[in-house]
């Protein structure tokens, strides 16, 4: 704990699409919290942009309402993002009903480098996230000690290696921001930093294992995708959406089980354990429904 008496935590948030707007929700909420100190955020896909929209606002200058700055600017951000517009709303209800139609019929497939709609759609997220954030402003990297850290994950396509960029090491540009988001069958590869990089689910979703650099006396995870199901999926679109959600969830359950390792080991050599780092699973979509964290499960 900090001399305040405030608890240092790091927040991991997972990618699951336009489903993040839960997590904004779930930060406002424990950013309001004055029991707690934010030491690092991390984030993969829209997790990404949560993280890296509340990062961005911690770090202005001045801690004083720092908290209220990063919740307008989250709730300025989805406010801006969501279909207004009879376009918006048209383009949106033709996706949706494609990707519900994919596995029931058979469908073209378009490659996103055959049609300039996935460039001119990725465009459109980066205008949307320079009309909120001044890049041009971010000193980064910031080397340690930096106030805070923020890791976006992602993965290079050619090499098949993860990467989870660090703000105390890598400049975070728009493109960082859009390499994490690059989903392969909707939008084309992102060209940045000597890599060409893809959506962040298919690495760290989202990155964990570097956190306790910050060192955090807790990691919380606000989770996206649920880890269970009272039902069997028998329908094409809920077999789909398990699918997704297993896949979204399991290079989150091997970051988790890296810090348990790392858990286990420290109580070995401490057994009072001064020096575990927890770690708290918090459902994003409970926290914005409930307006409260709701139940967590801490490693």
């Amino acid at each position: 704990m900090d001399g305040d008496g405030r608890k240092r935590v790091a927040i991991a948030c997972q990618g699951g699409g336009s489903h993040t707007a839960f997590t904004a929700g779930a930060l406002k909420r424990l950013m309001g919290d004055d029991r707690y100190e934010i030491v690092a955020l991390s984030g993969t896909s829209g997790g990404a942009i949560c993280a890296f929209l509340a990062w961005y606002a911690l770090m202005g200058d001045g801690e004083s309402r720092a908290g209220e700055r990063a919740a307008k600017l989250l709730d300025s951000f989805w406010g801006d993002n969501s279909a207004s517009e009879s376009f918006d709303w048209l383009l949106n209800e033709w996706t949706v009903c494609i990707n519900r139609l994919q596995g029931s019929i058979v469908l073209p497939s378009v490659s996103p480098y055959s049609t300039p709609t996935s460039f001119w759609a990725h465009e459109q997220l980066r205008k949307t996230l320079e009309r909120h954030v001044d890049f041009g402003e971010l000193r980064t990297p910031m080397k340690s000690p930096a106030p805070m850290m923020l890791l976006i994950g992602a993965v290079d396509v050619l090499s098949g290696k993860f990467r989870a960029f660090n703000s105390r090491r890598d400049r975070i540009s728009s493109d960082t921001i859009l390499a994490s988001t690059a989903l392969p069958t909707l939008f084309r590869a992102m060209r940045t930093d000597g890599g060409v990089y893809w959506d962040g689910l298919f690495s760290q979703n989202p990155p964990v294992r570097e956190l306790p650099r910050a060192n955090p006396d807790e990691i919380w995870v606000i989770q996206i995708d649920p880890e269970k199901r009272n039902e069997e999926p028998k329908s094409m679109a809920d077999i789909l959406d398990r699918r997704n959600e297993l896949a979204g969830n399991i290079s989150l359950y091997q970051e988790i089980d890296f810090i348990k390792k790392i858990n286990h080991l420290v109580d070995k050599l401490v057994p009072d354990g001064a020096a575990r780092k927890r770690g708290c699973t918090f459902p994003a979509r409970r926290a914005m429904r409930t307006g409260s964290t709701g139940t967590s499960s801490c490693a």
